[in-house]
């Protein structure tokens, strides 16, 4: 028994690690980004980066015109958000304000969109989005690597 409980200990140590945290977190982070990023992607025309689709422009005016925003201002925005905070959550830089911005357009999609998805999809986006607010990017992180230069000129 006590052979047992040392080989729990081990492998409770090595997934307690920092190491082990910041992969968890790094798959978080790519877990996340991907759900928005691609979505973001569906919102501009195909040839294009950022310009953003008649489609996408017909629904912020008529699906989404419960959003208390004017959908010539929601719809880039949301384009936007979903473009430039996936990217900076995949590098780990500014992971607590990409996450919470994520968190802000769940919790926005959720209330004024789709407010039927919140135990099919957004709770499990909005825990990732927690996850990372509470923990930050991980060593395995740009935010980390900023962090950890900071501190040594300090």
């Amino acid at each position: 028994m006590q052979h047992i409980a040392t080989l729990y200990d081990r492998i409770v140590a090595i997934a307690a690690s920092r190491l082990a945290e910041g992969g968890a977190l790094l798959l978080a982070r790519i877990a996340l980004a991907g759900i928005f990023w691609r979505s973001g992607r569906s919102k501009v025309t195909e040839d294009s980066f950022f310009e953003i689709s008649d489609s996408t422009r017909y629904l912020f005016e008529n699906d989404y015109a419960a959003v208390p925003l004017p959908p010539e201002i929601a719809a880039p925005l949301a384009t936007l958000g979903e473009h430039l905070f996936p990217v900076l959550l995949v590098i780990g830089l500014a992971t607590r304000l990409s996450a919470g911005a994520l968190l802000a357009m769940t919790l926005v999609i959720q209330i004024f969109v789709y407010p039927q998805a919140w135990w099919t999809t957004h709770i499990l986006w909005a825990a990732l989005a927690a996850v990372l607010i509470v923990r930050g990017g991980g060593v395995l992180s740009l935010d980390a690597l900023f962090g950890h230069w900071r501190h040594r000129r300090a």
